[in-house]
């Protein structure tokens, strides 16, 4: 994609996998936070998010750039962080867009 994503691109997505390109892991989209900004850094910034996959135990993906690609053939490119992750039934990750 050219354009700069933002949240709108990714909230139709929550819950469906993304395949990471040359592996075998597939990250669920769980969710999109968005913390807020004042009036004044609206207008002159793009509304920060971030986005929060969720992946099998152990397997842990190492963090860097990825391809992530929906079942339709929709494909990302993200920068994607393994997250400290309480659950023992999962390892959660995230990718930030500030």
């Amino acid at each position: 994609m050219a354009e700069d994503l933002n949240p709108e691109h990714f909230t139709p997505h929550i819950g469906k996998a993304f395949r990471v390109e040359g592996g075998t892991h597939a990250l669920i989209l769980v969710r999109v936070e968005q913390p807020g900004l004042d009036a004044r850094a609206e207008a002159e910034y793009r509304q920060p998010f971030t986005l929060i996959f969720s992946g099998p135990p152990g397997d842990v993906l190492p963090e860097g750039a990825r391809v992530l690609t929906l079942d339709d053939d929709t494909s990302f490119s993200l920068y994607v962080i393994p997250i400290h992750t309480p659950a023992r039934d999962r390892q959660d990750y995230q990718s930030v867009f500030n």
